[in-house]
This record gives C-alpha cells, sequence and structure tokens, in this order.
C-alpha cells in the first residue's frame, strides 16, 4: 500500500465501507468474512492481520477466529454468520458456485439482501486483497503480537488512509 498511495486510497476506502462503516454485520462478523476467505486463499497476512481485528472486535476472542477458520460449522456463532460464510467461502471458489439455494438458506437464517450482498462483496474483495499481498511477496512480520497490536489499531481507527504530508520539496 505504502508503495502506490494513489491505489491504495481506493482499496483502503473500500475495506472501510465493507469492514468498519455502519452496517447491520458487527465489524467482527465482517472481519470473520475476511479472515475466513483469506484464511481460504492461504493469504497469511491477510487471514493473521484481520483476524486480530476480528478478536480485537470479539472481546479478544482468538480461539473463536482460530475455530471459524478451522470449522465454522462447528464455531460458536450465529446460523446467520455461517449462511454467510458458505456463501463467502464459494465466491473465494468462484462466483458462479453461489446457488439460490444458498441466497435463500442465508435469508432463512436472518440475512437480509444488503448482508448477502456485502458478503459477497468482502469475499470477491478479499481474493483481489490476497492476492495483490501475495502477489507482490509482500514482507510479512511473523510476529504474533504485531499482529495484535495492527488489529486493535485497526478495530478502533478503521481503514482510512492518513492524509499524504507534502514533502519538503514541495
Amino acid at each position: 500500500m505504502a508503495f502506490r498511495p494513489d491505489t491504495a486510497k481506493p482499496l483502503n476506502e473500500l475495506a472501510e465501507i465493507l469492514l468498519h462503516a455502519p452496517n447491520s454485520l458487527a465489524p467482527g462478523e465482517r472481519e470473520l468474512i475476511a479472515t475466513y476467505v483469506s484464511h481460504l486463499n492461504d493469504c497469511y497476512f491477510c487471514q493473521t492481520v484481520h483476524g486480530a481485528i476480528a478478536a480485537a472486535h470479539l472481546d479478544g476472542d482468538e480461539d473463536l477466529v482460530r475455530r471459524v477458520k478451522a470449522d465454522f460449522q462447528h464455531a460458536d456463532i450465529s446460523a446467520k454468520l455461517k449462511a454467510l460464510l458458505v456463501i463467502a467461502s464459494k465466491v473465494q471458489r468462484g462466483g458462479k458456485h453461489v446457488t439460490a439455494s444458498d441466497v435463500e438458506e442465508a435469508r432463512q437464517a436472518g440475512a437480509t439482501d444488503i448482508e448477502i450482498h456485502d458478503t459477497v462483496l468482502i469475499a470477491a474483495a478479499f481474493c483481489m486483497y490476497n492476492r495483490y499481498v501475495d502477489g507482490l511477496a509482500t514482507w510479512q512480520p511473523q510476529e504474533e503480537s504485531m499482529y495484535a497490536q495492527m488489529g486493535k489499531h485497526l478495530a478502533s481507527e478503521g481503514y482510512r488512509t492518513p492524509s499524504v504530508r507534502p514533502s519538503a520539496a514541495d
């Protein structure tokens, strides 16, 4: 993101809207969707940082994040979130894998059309973000405590790109 601030800005704005801005899905739920898709894509950085953000939103429950990644169907999350994770996992494989039945099951579990829409967009966006991070062989800290610290910061501050300061030459 630091390499191209002009492209980072819209990417961060999209993340802000999808993951942090007011929504009927709690930020922790949206971060779990991003984490799960990143886990399926084997993107270490994204699954770790967004898992830390999810945990920060979920009162520090890192174990829940691990359970969702390992087997969300048996994790202690709502039936609605489980139905949305089914949709997200299918988007991760390819958008055409999502069926009308998947959408109907999510609705039956209490998901609204905007929540279904946003789940699809989170999953699709994180396929892009994951490929962006991994495709550039981005440096990824290996120290877990760094992710926890980043997670707490992003959970409270969101994804707004800091304003660019003019250089001394400007």
